[in-house]
């Protein structure tokens, strides 16, 4: 099941809670292990025992077996309409748990959030309500499952005491023997609570069938993003060039809205190029675009001639390094986060990471070094701190193509100096594409594309847009306030 889920492409996560994905993993197969380690046994044992009686049955008394195998369609009936009934509410029974489970598991995740608004009581009285949702649906299906039995039982009963009936009549009459009418009734008893037994497990096993449709669902889940039937060879060119022609997309969740629109624009090999605008101009969606995270709608994507459908999805990949805006840890040791997209660093590429990251200084301080656990997040670390240590893991893998979503936000201006003295090293060994909102970063690349709307309505040099595109100077004005160099100034 994980197997599955972690290559589906990420629109998938956007239609479906990551957290109610992970509790139909934890709940629904607990839920099959209990069935396949007990209820599973216990029906193959009374199924035996159901055969087995019947036969001993008829090899006792026939026509009085025949008189329990006509009371056989009047048990199975209310079986298969009960049972129905149950699995429909096994399953809405464990949509309401997951459901539960989704919402403690965000709670508690953002737990500073919750405190810090004091939601904590909306939050109980939410969670309450949804457990007793959960609680309701649970009585309904257990409601089912007692009406079931009981006619079961009802059913089998009354079959017994008919057959009790018609063989004390022929044991009067002299046509059946006492002891032949007591080993009759001996087995009798015991293919009923066989039945007993199956029709309980029964309930057992639908709540099971529920809990397997939804997972079988998140089996059958499509990834939309298939690997190439055969792959073009890209390998680990020195240098790549990309070239995004008429790209235009929107997101699975917004059919409606379009992110990009005919954007096209090409990066030459060892070229830093800074993409600049509003928020929601599809900056971000390009970088996922370029990762091929989703498919474009229209136009396309090249990375030295070659379309990014027809390259191995993990071969693009290794192209590229990913510095995202808000830096993702993961709970383990500083090493294992460093290591993160290539577990054979060596020590002499971590150590040039955290260099080039200038990172070295702050992970040599910390007490256990390298080998510091992290908390779930990077909990313990500073904000740059945690974008050092992202940086720093893009860069160990020496990729063709470093993407950098903002990454010097979270930069003192010391460290965002540094930063930019190793970007400026890069230059030239691998191309760069960084999302900028400083015009200390602006102004290092060396071309300026200007995005709005999904499209591209500039680029050039800083002093170039200043003068020839209103909406990059208005940008400017407001974003660079305090560190605007005029138009008519020399680059530096």
């Amino acid at each position: 099941m994980f197997d599955h889920l972690i290559h589906l492409h990420p629109g998938y996560f956007e239609t479906n809670q990551p957290t109610e994905i992970q509790s139909r993993i934890t709940t629904d197969t607990t839920l099959l292990q209990t069935v396949i380690g007990s209820s599973v046994s216990i029906a193959l044992r009374n199924v035996l025992l159901f055969f087995g009686g019947v036969v001993l049955l008829f090899i006792t008394n026939a026509k009085l077996s025949l008189l329990v195998l006509m009371s056989i369609p009047l048990v199975v009936a209310p079986v298969i309409i009960f049972g129905r009934r149950v699995r429909k509410l096994s399953r809405s029974s464990q949509d309401t748990l997951a459901e539960v489970g989704s919402y403690a598991g965000e709670s508690l995740r953002y737990v500073k959030i919750v405190q810090a608004f004091n939601h904590e009581p909306a939050d109980v009285s939410e969670f309450a309500q949804r457990v007793e949702n959960a609680f309701a649906v649970a009585v309904r299906r257990i409601r089912q499952r007692a009406w079931l039995v009981a006619l079961v039982m009802l059913v089998v009963l009354a079959a017994i005491a008919t057959m009790l009936w018609v063989g004390g009549q022929d044991v009067i009459g002299g046509a059946t023997s006492p002891g032949e009418l007591a080993a009759f009734i001996f087995y009798a008893f015991m293919v009923a609570g066989s039945v007993g037994a199956i029709s309980e497990v029964y309930s057992d096993l639908q709540r099971a069938a529920g809990a397997t449709e939804r997972l079988v669902e998140l089996l059958q889940a499509p990834c939309a993003l298939p690997e190439p039937a055969q792959p073009m060879h890209i390998g680990v060119p020195d240098e790549i060039t990309v070239v995004v022609d008429q790209l235009s997309f929107t997101y699975p969740s917004r059919p409606d809205t379009r992110v990009l629109d005919g954007v096209s624009l090409r990066i030459d090999p060892g070229e830093m190029v800074a993409l600049v605008g509003p928020s929601g101009a599809g900056k971000s969606t390009l970088f996922d675009l370029l990762q091929r995270f989703y498919d474009p709608q229209a136009g396309s994507i090249k990375v030295n001639d070659l379309d990014l459908p027809t390259v191995r999805l993990a071969d693009l990949r290794n192209l590229i390094g990913f510095v995202p805006q808000d830096p993702v840890l993961f709970a383990g040791t500083l090493r294992d986060n460093l290591i993160y997209g290539k577990l054979d660093a060596s020590d002499d590429a971590i150590s040039h990471a955290l260099d080039l990251a200038h990172a070295t200084e702050f992970v040599a301080a910390l007490p256990d070094g390298l080998n510091t656990v992290l908390g779930e997040s990077g909990v313990g670390l500073s904000g740059g701190q945690k974008q050092r240590l992202a940086i720093g893991r893009a860069l160990i893998s020496d990729p063709r193509l470093l993407l950098l979503d903002e990454a010097t936000s979270a930069l003192d201006a010391r460290s965002e100096s540094y930063i930019r003295e190793s970007i400026n090293d890069l230059k030239g060994q691998c191309s760069i594409l960084v999302i900028a909102h400083r015009l200390s970063t602006v102004r290092q690349a060396d071309r300026i594309i200007v995005l709005d709307g999904g499209r591209v309505v500039g680029q050039g040099s800083h002093n170039e847009l200043m003068s020839s595109n209103v909406l990059y100077r208005r940008f400017a004005e407001i974003q660079f306030a305090g560190e605007l160099i005029p138009a008519t100034g020399t680059d530096r």
